[in-house]
């Protein structure tokens, strides 16, 4: 665990970041399904969707995904110093509830009892967003603080410098 936030941290970082893009892009492959070609919300799937539909309509998928983000954005914290340290941990605790979302519609899935008097599972938020905008949202309030942490990370001030212990920002010798 300690390697992962010292000599692997920028490896890990960067592995986690491709994870977290990929995700993005099936999210935007979704909104320019429905916004720009006009595809009812059943049939944009995304990417991946077009080829396994059965994946993207899995709340197991959704929930693997929330519970991904969460441990990454865990296990990657101790890697960051100061102001970085600071809006990663704003990203960790936005996804905590955003994972907390995953696992109520799960719940419901697994059960086959939908709450709220609903016909599917459906999140406390989706009582009041729908569930695309929703989680474009969440996941946007998830990545532009990941996205300020990793900008600040690699470009530490003397004082955080001084503090990191990771492969991120190659030491001046």
């Amino acid at each position: 665990m300690v390697a992962l936030n010292h000599r692997f941290h920028r490896f890990a970082l960067n592995a986690f970041m491709v994870v977290v893009l990929g995700h993005w892009a099936e999210h935007i492959a979704q909104a320019y399904q429905i916004w720009v070609l006009g595809w009812p919300r059943p049939k944009a799937n995304g990417l991946l969707g077009l080829a396994y539909p059965w994946l993207v309509t899995s709340e197991w998928m959704h929930y693997g995904y929330a519970l991904l983000m969460l441990i990454g954005l865990a296990l990657l914290r101790p890697g960051f110093v100061g102001r970085a340290r600071t809006w990663w941990t704003v990203a960790l605790a936005i996804q905590f509830w955003h994972h907390i979302e995953h696992l109520l519609l799960l719940i419901q899935a697994q059960t086959g009892h939908p709450w709220f008097g609903r016909p599917v599972p459906t999140s406390i938020l989706q009582l009041v967003y729908p569930r695309v905008e929703l989680h474009l949202f969440y996941n946007s309030i998830v990545f532009i603080p990941m996205v300020v942490a990793v900008y600040l990370h690699l470009r530490p001030s003397h004082a955080e410098l001084d503090r990191m212990h990771c492969s991120c920002v190659p030491v001046a010798g």
